[in-house]
C-alpha cells in the first residue's frame, strides 16, 4: 500500500455518521462490528475497538457473544477480539496494532493473558490454529 494509503475503497463514505436514533425498538438498539473475517467459510473472527479501558456496553457484549455462539451452533468456528487503542479522534486507527484484551472462544469470555498480543498477532495465531489443526 502507497504511503496514507488506507486500504479503504471510499474513504469518504466511511467517515460519515451512521445516525441509528430512528432505529430504537423499545431498549433494543443497532450495533456495529469494527472488523470482520471470514476464513474459508469455516472460521469467523470478529473484533471489537474499544479506546483506553472503556467497557463493551452490556447490550453489545450480549449481541457479539449471540452471534459468535450461533456461528458455533452453525458448525464453524468463531473468535470474538475486543482490542483496545490509544489513538485520538483526529487520528486514524491502525486496526493491526491495537492490543487485544479479551477473547471470546468455544463460548467463554478469556481475559487475554499476552498483553503484548496486537490484532494481527491473534488472528495470525488463530488462523494458522484453524489451517493446521481444525480442517
Amino acid at each position: 500500500m502507497a504511503s496514507g494509503d488506507t486500504g479503504i475503497r471510499n474513504e469518504g463514505y466511511m467517515r460519515q455518521i451512521k445516525e441509528f436514533s430512528g432505529l430504537r425498538f423499545g431498549s433494543i438498539t443497532p450495533t456495529d462490528i469494527d472488523c470482520f473475517f471470514d476464513f474459508s467459510d469455516g472460521l469467523f473472527i470478529f473484533v471489537e475497538l474499544k479506546h483506553g479501558d472503556t467497557k463493551l456496553p452490556f447490550g453489545q457484549k450480549l449481541a457479539l457473544e449471540r452471534l459468535c455462539d450461533a456461528c458455533e451452533s452453525g458448525g464453524k468456528k468463531s473468535c470474538l477480539i475486543v482490542a483496545r487503542h490509544d489513538c485520538p479522534q483526529d487520528e486514524n486507527i491502525d486496526v493491526s496494532l491495537a492490543v487485544v484484551s479479551d477473547v471470546r472462544w468455544e463460548r467463554k469470555w478469556r481475559p487475554w493473558r499476552d498483553k503484548n498480543d496486537t490484532v494481527r498477532d491473534l488472528v495470525e495465531k488463530v488462523r494458522d490454529w484453524w489451517m493446521k489443526d481444525a480442517r
